[in-house]
């Protein structure tokens, strides 16, 4: 049986997730890539509630705006890491979900860690 792309994604993220815990002192950033935007959010496991989020459909609907997918990822990181700043959130545990480490995640974590968040 051959898996498709979602379905190796998934049983990676899945994988993560047995490892990785959001807290109270130290959230977890996750990120969901579609083909068309990102999204960011910021989660506290514990409770179970998402503290904040991010995306960047208004950057593309944007109709003067000609910037790259990565461009907008890397202003989602900054966006999330300047909002979580106002609420005092400083430190967060990275989530890729299952994605790979490069492209339009590591822009959004490259973003983020401009922004002043420490993972």
């Amino acid at each position: 049986m051959r898996l498709s792309k979602r379905e190796k994604r998934e049983r990676r993220h899945h994988r993560i997730r047995a490892k990785i815990k959001g807290t109270a002192t130290r959230p977890r950033l996750c990120v969901f890539r579609s083909n068309k935007y990102i999204y960011a959010m910021i989660i506290n496991d514990e409770s179970g509630k998402t503290l904040l989020h991010a995306n960047d459909i208004a950057l593309a609907k944007a109709k003067n705006s000609k910037t790259t997918k990565t461009a907008r990822a890397f202003t989602v990181g900054k966006t999330i890491a300047q909002i979580a700043q106002s609420k005092n959130i400083k430190r967060v545990v990275f989530d890729k979900a299952g994605y790979k480490y490069h492209g339009r995640v590591k822009a959004l974590a490259q973003g983020a860690r401009e922004g002043g968040l420490e993972f």
